[in-house]
């Protein structure tokens, strides 16, 4: 079984989302975790803007990344600049860390209609990049 940790600064948002989309498209050979370098809670933009396109989120947590520094992970994938600038060394296994930065949507400013539109961009951009990370390393 594949272990992949999801990590971004507070665990509620982007790093939520593609914990949404690996679960959603992978198989029971998968086993996602997702965690932040802080905990701050489930976003409710984050589940209602995945709720959007028939995926379920409301039952996750928000987890620091200490607990889970005893898990071996083929695959650490940080979602944010400071979470890969954050995230400490895992003493088991020999995990391929992975880096791509997503803007945290959560910061937007703007009416609804303008933080609605930054979520399901930034949801968008966190879909495509799941579906090619398992193309790339989880489809053989």
């Amino acid at each position: 079984m594949k272990k992949i940790l999801i990590l971004c600064t507070g665990n509620s948002c982007r790093s939520q989302i593609a914990h949404g989309f690996l679960n959603h498209y992978t198989n029971s050979n998968v086993e996602v975790f997702s965690a932040g370098i802080e905990a701050h809670g489930v976003n409710p933009k984050a589940i209602e803007t995945l709720a959007e396109i028939g995926i379920n989120i409301s039952k996750n947590t928000s987890n620091l990344v200490d607990e889970y520094l005893e898990i071996s992970f083929d695959y650490i994938i940080t979602v944010c600049d400071n979470a890969k600038e954050s995230c400490p060394i895992f003493p088991l296994g020999k995990a391929v860390k992975i880096h791509q930065n997503f803007l945290d949507p959560s910061k937007k400013q703007g009416d609804k209609k303008t933080i609605n539109e930054e979520f399901r961009k930034v949801r968008e951009e966190i879909n495509s990049f799941c579906k090619n990370f398992i193309s790339k390393n989880l489809v053989k």
